[in-house]
């Protein structure tokens, strides 16, 4: 039986004075939808944040992944280090002034492109060594430097920095990552406190860790909530370990992590999988796979994935998705989008990037509208049996 449960706080009238505040408004099941408050605006969770890597959503404008109706976007801190650099970002008045972005923006720590694009990486207690991927200069990463870059950069929503290793590491291996990356959420802590007027307008989120492992997971989240923090992310997910053993490691970590405070499910992913943890009591995602799968022709339909290469969509004159609001729907076919992207045009890329942006914006309002009105078991059963049709 589905539960419903209606909230009566809210976040403050005035969100442009509040630093942080998260007030959730009603709750089916696990499922929460709230808001979060910070000074460059509301976020409506659950949300998706759309991934700007190089301070930009590939292919899109900053008006319009505004208009998709995102609230907050992922910058890397990886990648602005690298370039066009953080100091010469905070010379040029921060990352939202140069992107034209003016909502607030989740920056990650840099950890995991560390250990994903870097030549050599060697870790240490000290922090990351590594070589560039784009021209082999060395650098060091440390939870102090990764801190001091995202303030740099001028993020409202700060990742402490961790270590990520393979849930097909051993459990030795994996305590070991996991103990490490409490010690450097401590030090992550200490380095934002100390960041002066940036600590008083933005905000820190620690990372859980622990694989697979219901009682690392448990000591991870222990140890974070006894550091205290905003926000609380669930890493090292969704890195090959298939959605069945996700949704199960999230059936019981979620849960020790603090209820009033916003969970953030890092790197999460395809819409099945977002409407499956918000079932368990996701707020929070991020992933590049709507921006990367409509520069490379794959749309996100509500009857599921379709493949705009395909040659059955040459002369075929309905919209992307039928059920889609979004202005390429409206104004563009299938055929033409098909010729743009056979074709290598840009705006094949630029129209594919913001139907998938609107496609999952719709769907994190439409998960907000259930779990509201207490309907979430109907729409995430409605939502899998349409998805799985491919009914184009």
């Amino acid at each position: 039986m589905t539960q419903l449960h209606a909230h009566s706080a809210r976040v403050p009238a005035d969100p442009g004075k509040t630093r942080f505040a998260f007030a959730v408004h009603a709750t089916d099941g696990k499922a929460r939808t709230g808001e979060i408050a910070m000074m460059r605006g509301t976020i409506r969770t659950p949300a998706f944040m759309p991934v700007g890597t190089a301070a930009t959503v590939k292919a899109m404008r900053a008006s319009e992944v505004r208009a998709s109706g995102a609230d907050i976007i992922l910058g890397n801190t990886y990648h602005l280090m690298l370039r066009p650099g953080a100091e010469r970002v905070a010379a040029l008045g921060g990352v939202h002034k140069l992107s034209g972005w003016e909502r607030p923006m989740l920056t990650d720590s840099g950890g995991y492109q560390v250990m994903s694009l870097s030549k050599l990486a060697k870790v240490t207690e000290n922090g990351v060594s590594f070589a560039s991927h784009l021209d082999g200069s060395k650098h060091m990463l440390s939870p102090e430097r990764s801190i001091e870059i995202q303030r740099l950069l001028g993020s409202d929503i700060v990742m402490c920095f961790d270590e990520l290793v393979p849930t097909t590491t051993t459990r030795e291996e994996q305590a070991r990552a996991m103990e490490r990356s409490m010690r450097w959420a401590a030090r992550s802590r200490a380095g934002f406190d100390a960041g002066g007027e940036h600590a008083q307008r933005a905000t820190l989120f620690g990372i859980q860790q622990g694989a697979l492992d219901a009682e690392l997971r448990k000591q991870s989240a222990q140890a974070l909530t006894d550091i205290g923090f905003d926000g609380y992310a669930v890493g090292g997910l969704a890195v090959g370990e298939g959605q069945e053993a996700m949704f199960e490691c999230l059936d019981h970590c979620v849960d020790h992590l603090p209820a009033d405070r916003p969970r953030y499910l890092m790197g999460v992913g395809k819409p099945d999988d977002i409407v499956g943890a918000v079932e368990r009591g996701i707020d929070m995602f991020d992933c590049v796979l709507p921006t990367r799968s409509g520069r490379n022709g794959q749309a996100f339909t509500w009857a599921g994935p379709l493949n705009i290469r395909n040659a059955r969509f040459a002369e075929d004159l309905a919209p992307l998705d039928p059920r889609c609001a979004c202005p390429v729907c409206s104004d563009y076919s299938r055929a033409y989008l098909h010729h743009l992207v056979r074709a290598g045009e840009m705006l094949g890329a630029m129209l594919m990037t913001q139907h998938n942006l609107w496609f999952y914006q719709q769907l994190m309002a439409g998960l907000r509208e259930a779990i509201s009105n207490g309907r979430l078991s109907d729409f995430a059963s409605r939502f899998r049996t349409d998805y799985a049709s491919k009914a184009f």
